[in-house]
């Protein structure tokens, strides 16, 4: 056997939780934990010894994340509604979308943000236009 596979033998029941998918939102807890932990130590530097260890566990919490934890679909209108509530705007705030009672109409669903809006929803906070149209 050679000294890496020796090497691997000793040290791996204190790497293989590292490596192993989460079975249960404990296991993941943990992984996220540690995971934080490890990134805190490697912070940007994509050329630290840790930082390859860092991406695999990522991809293991995401993994379960997709099967555990979809992310529910979301409306424009609830976005742009969320978007207003952590700014503290209300309708007659965002002259770029239309008058109180169009941005009322998408608010309570009965009209979708067209393009034109979502691009300039999209040039006032920065977030992508495909967002506010539910793409």
């Amino acid at each position: 056997m050679t000294t890496l596979v020796e090497k691997a033998v000793e040290h791996w029941p204190h790497i293989a939780p590292l490596l192993t998918a989460p079975s249960n939102s404990g296991e993941y807890d943990r992984l996220v934990q540690v995971m934080d932990q490890i990134l805190s130590l490697v912070g940007e530097d994509e050329e630290h010894p840790l930082a390859v260890l860092a991406s695999r566990m990522g991809d293991l919490i995401e993994a379960y994340d997709e099967a555990h934890r979809p992310m529910p679909e979301v409306t424009g209108a609830a976005a742009l509604r969320s978007i207003m509530d952590e700014r503290g705007l209300n309708q007659g705030d965002l002259p770029e979308v239309g008058t109180q009672s169009v941005v009322s109409e998408i608010l309570s669903g009965k009209r979708q943000i067209n393009i034109r809006q979502a691009r300039a929803l999209n040039a006032r906070f920065g977030f992508p236009a495909e967002i506010f149209l539910g793409l």
